[in-house]
């Protein structure tokens, strides 16, 4: 099973960075493997209709702000859960496209192409200022999701 793992975030946006941060971790830990495509996806959310393809299995992590919940408060939820309708405007403005938009995107492009086995990893953060560390309890958080992802594949028999 091909096996698709996207980090999404600003690498100078402080927490928003966690993404990121958990795409190095896993590049360092898995390292070359055939059944595992690993993407550093930045802020480039569009960009998720071409990874998805090909994948049976998807794995999302990325911030999340404005959740209510303390800073480094981990979710995981099935896509279908935190999917943004399709907008049906043609003028959508790609570069502020968000991830969650542009998997429904890809589920009415791919259509029986698009992989049901699709899971989101959130952590809450706070600080998203013009900085390169990330705080603590957000690493942390995000030190636990790679731990997460690596006993899910380690399961799936793809490491």
């Amino acid at each position: 099973m091909q096996t698709a793992i996207m980090g999404f975030g600003n690498p100078v946006r402080s927490d928003d960075a966690v993404g990121i941060y958990i795409i190095e971790q896993l590049k360092e830990k898995i390292g070359q493997n055939d059944s595992i495509s690993i993407f550093d996806m930045g802020t480039a959310a569009f960009e998720v209709l071409f990874g998805l393809k090909g994948h049976q299995k998807i794995i999302l992590v990325d911030a999340a702000i404005n959740t209510n919940e303390p800073v480094g408060t981990l979710f995981k939820v099935p896509a279908k859960e935190v999917l943004a309708a399709p907008e049906e405007n043609p003028m959508v403005f790609l570069h502020s496209m968000k991830w969650n938009q542009a998997l429904s995107y890809a589920k009415k492009i791919l259509q029986d192409e698009y992989p049901d086995d699709i899971q989101v990893y959130l952590i809450a953060v706070e600080n998203t200022k013009l900085e390169v560390e990330l705080s603590k309890k957000v690493q942390d958080a995000g030190d636990k999701v790679v731990n997460l992802i690596l006993e899910e594949l380690k399961l799936a028999n793809a490491i």
